[in-house]
């Protein structure tokens, strides 16, 4: 599984994670749409947490600096 997430994109979901959480422990968001939220929320924060989004694989986006090989 290779990378493709770049560091502000892992900052801006984790950060939407964050605000999401609160907004539902703090009874703000409530119901049915505050448990999907919760649950996108949790998603945003795995995936910031391993550097890869499995939508982005198939269409090819990469939000992360390419790692170049450097030959001897």
């Amino acid at each position: 599984m290779n990378k493709n997430m770049g560091t502000a994109d892992k900052t801006i979901r984790s950060i939407i994670a964050l605000v999401v959480a609160v907004l539902y422990f703090t009874n703000v968001i409530t119901g049915t749409l505050g448990i999907v939220l919760l649950v996108l929320a949790g998603v945003f924060l795995l995936t910031s947490l391993v550097s890869f989004c499995p939508l982005y694989a198939p269409f090819g986006i990469r939000t992360c600096k390419v790692e170049t090989k450097q030959t001897s």
